[in-house]
């Protein structure tokens, strides 16, 4: 027995003083009325209603179980409508991990906008350090990754980012500007640990509509300055130190303020892809929809560079191979 359904069809034929009646208003079978009460009456043991040919009353027990249902069916509703406006609404706490280097140079910029469309979503981000998968203690995560991401998750593409090779335009001053990739090996590097393991770099481009070409640049020198953290990087070619790597969307600012400029612009390193993903679609919170939208919508959502085509300086040419 479906007892809460029972407990709704009692409630019913005592509102409408009729099981004929109750069943027009529930859109049943009269039967399945009279038996859904009998079901109920049997469960509980005890006697619900009294019936006569002419009217129906409630028992002395009846009288007092109905006033507990009627408060179990309000919560109950309630309850589900809480759970609609969830799906509805966008309102509530909603919990968010991403790169630091992301919501540095992207989230924080773009949230005063998000705010003042939806006031009643809060926001707490958490950037412990590099994203690579979902985490689905999080109502979102934002990754990176440079292959379609594989997993029990949906993910939603953001933007694609091209790492560009950069430096600030006092440091290009003063050292000069290469036109080569193999140039690079008389200046200084920012690099992260993995390029000095590797001992070098391939750049892929070369003269527009010409051929794609590869190009192994090998590290003649130790870099002037080592690190895994991109903000370290950034921070570091902005000052002056050298010429290093980094993603489009950290220097998209700086590249509008030309507070950097990008070097060798018709060869690229490599590309990474920006993800938005959640454990599952199914009963997504309004609050979770609108900032996925709103990333998407922000970002672009396609598989192409936003900043560097904003900026004005994207990579002439799609090199074949990309990594």
């Amino acid at each position: 027995m479906d007892q809460l359904r029972a407990m709704r069809v009692f409630a019913r034929v005592v509102d409408d003083g009729s099981f004929a009646q109750a069943a027009r208003s529930l859109d049943m079978a009269p039967p399945v009325v009279t038996r859904l009460v009998a079901e109920l009456e049997q469960h509980l043991g005890a006697r619900l209603l009294n019936r006569t040919t002419r009217r129906l009353s409630l028992t002395e027990v009846g009288e007092q179980y109905l006033e507990r249902v009627r408060g179990i069916l309000a919560g109950v509703d309630e309850a589900a409508e809480l759970a609609a406006d969830a799906t509805r609404l966008p309102r509530g706490h909603l919990r968010l991990l991403c790169p630091p280097a992301v919501a540095v140079h992207q989230l924080a910029k773009h949230m005063p906008r998000f705010q003042a469309l939806y006031p009643q979503v809060t926001l707490e981000v958490s950037s412990p350090g590099p994203v690579e998968t979902i985490d689905d203690s999080y109502d979102l995560t934002i990754f990176t990754s440079r292959e379609m991401p594989d997993g029990d998750f949906i993910a939603r593409r953001l933007a694609r980012s091209e790492v560009v090779v950069c430096a600030s335009p006092e440091y290009l001053d003063r050292r000069g500007r290469p036109q080569h990739p193999l140039e690079l090996g008389g200046h200084e590097a920012v690099t992260p640990p993995i390029v000095v393991q590797q001992r070098g770099l391939e750049f892929y481009g070369g003269a527009l509509g010409g051929p794609v070409q590869k190009v192994a640049v090998p590290m003649l020198n130790r870099p002037a300055l080592s690190t895994t953290h991109i903000d370290t990087i950034y921070a570091a070619v902005l000052a002056g130190l050298g010429i290093g790597g980094l993603p489009s969307f950290v220097i998209e600012d700086a590249l509008h303020e030309h507070a950097l400029e990008r070097v060798l612009p018709e060869w690229r390193l490599f590309d990474i892809t920006l993800w938005a993903g959640m454990p599952s679609r199914r009963y997504l919170p309004a609050r979770t929809r609108v900032l996925l939208d709103f990333l998407l919508q922000v970002f672009g959502g396609e598989d192409r560079d936003p900043w560097l085509a904003a900026a004005g300086c994207a990579t002439p040419q799609a090199p074949e191979g990309r990594m």
